[in-house]
C-alpha cells in the first residue's frame, strides 16, 4: 500500500510544473497590462527594459522547473558565449521543449529578457500568451508560399532602429509533427520502441555551440540558403556521430571538452516564490478571483481579437 502511494505521487510529480506555469500566467499578463498602460506615454525604451525584466522574472520560473526541479545535467560544447549580446539563435528542431535550450544558454549570457522568437502563427492564438509574445518582440509567420518576407523585414527592422536588445530564436527546420503523415508516426514510433528511446526521462542535456560573427553569414539570398543547407548537413552529421557512432567512446557525446553548467537555484527559485505568492494572494479573495477567471476569460478574448485584427 505504501509503496503504491510512493509511485502514485512520484508519478503525479510533473503536474506540479504545469499547475504553476499555467496558474500564474493569469498574474504574468495582469501585471504586464498594467505596466503596458503606464508605460505608454514614456518613450519605448523604457517599456522594453521593464518588459524584459518581467518577462526574465517569468522564464526563470520556466527554467525552476526545467533544471532544479527536475535536476537534468546540462552539457555545454564548442565556442561559448561569455558576454551579454545581440544573437540570432539557429537550432534543430527536435523536440516540443526546444524552445527551453535557447532560455538556458541565454540565461548563462545574462540575455535571459532578451530573448524573442520567430513562431508559427497558429501559436498566435495561445490564450493570454498568444498576444503577449507579439508585444515581447516575437514574430508570427506563416510557411512556404504564405509566408510575407517584407513583413517580417519591417517587424526586424523595426526592432534595430529602436534599439532593441535581441536574442532572436529561429528554428529553420520548422513543423517537425504532421498528425496526417500516419505511416511515417507509426514507423517512428515502432523504431523509438525498439530501440528504447521513450524513457520519459532525460537526465542530461548536451548542447553544441558554434558562435559565428555576422561578417561569415552571406547575404546574398541563394548564397544564404546553400550556407545554411551546409551548415544543417554539419549538424546531422554531429547527431548521427552523437547517437550512432561506432567508437562507445565517442557516443553520446559531442566533440571537444564539455562543460558541466548548472543553474544556481537563487537565480530561479525568487521568480517561483513571487509569481506562486502573488497569485496564491489573488486566490485568497472574492474580488482577486473574480479578476483572475475574468483576466483567463478577457484576456484570451481580447487577445484573439487583437491578433485578429494585426492578421
Amino acid at each position: 500500500m505504501l509503496l503504491s502511494l510512493v509511485l502514485h505521487t512520484y508519478s503525479m510529480r510533473y503536474l506540479l510544473p504545469g499547475m504553476v506555469l499555467l496558474g500564474t500566467a493569469p498574474t504574468y499578463v495582469l501585471a504586464w497590462g498594467v505596466w503596458r498602460l503606464l508605460s505608454a506615454f514614456l518613450p519605448a525604451r523604457f517599456y522594453q527594459a521593464v518588459d524584459d525584466r518581467l518577462y526574465c522574472i517569468y522564464q526563470n520560473m520556466v527554467l525552476f522547473f526545467f533544471e532544479n526541479y527536475t535536476g537534468v545535467q546540462i552539457f555545454l560544447y564548442g565556442d561559448l558565449p561569455k558576454n551579454k549580446e545581440n544573437v540570432i539563435y539557429l537550432a534543430n528542431h527536435q523536440s516540443t521543449v526546444d524552445w527551453i535550450i535557447a532560455d538556458m544558454l541565454a540565461s548563462r549570457q545574462d540575455a535571459l529578457g532578451h530573448v524573442r522568437y520567430v513562431l508559427k502563427d497558429g501559436l498566435k492564438w495561445l490564450p493570454l500568451y498568444g498576444c503577449y509574445f507579439s508585444q515581447h518582440g516575437g514574430i508570427y509567420v506563416k510557411r512556404s508560399a504564405k509566408f510575407n518576407e517584407r513583413e517580417m523585414r519591417n517587424k526586424l527592422q523595426s526592432y534595430v532602429d529602436a534599439g532593441t536588445p535581441m536574442y532572436l530564436v529561429i528554428f529553420p527546420e520548422g513543423t517537425r509533427y504532421n498528425p496526417e503523415q500516419t505511416k511515417i508516426l507509426s514507423t517512428s514510433q515502432a523504431f523509438a520502441a525498439e530501440q528504447e528511446f521513450l524513457c520519459k526521462e532525460c537526465p542530461k542535456v548536451h548542447i553544441h555551440v558554434d558562435r559565428i560573427d555576422k561578417k561569415d553569414v552571406p547575404e546574398q539570398q541563394e548564397c544564404m540558403r546553400r550556407w545554411l543547407h551546409e551548415r544543417f548537413e554539419i549538424k546531422d552529421k554531429m547527431l548521427i556521430e552523437f547517437y550512432d557512432s561506432p567508437d562507445p567512446e565517442r557516443r553520446n557525446k559531442f566533440p571537444g571538452e564539455s562543460v558541466n553548467s548548472k543553474l544556481s537555484i537563487k537565480k530561479t527559485l525568487p521568480s517561483v516564490l513571487i509569481l506562486s505568492g502573488l497569485t496564491a494572494g489573488m486566490l485568497m479573495t472574492e474580488t482577486g478571483r473574480k479578476l483572475y477567471v475574468n483576466t483567463w476569460m478577457y484576456g484570451t478574448l481580447l487577445g484573439c481579437l487583437w491578433v485578429t485584427v494585426k492578421a
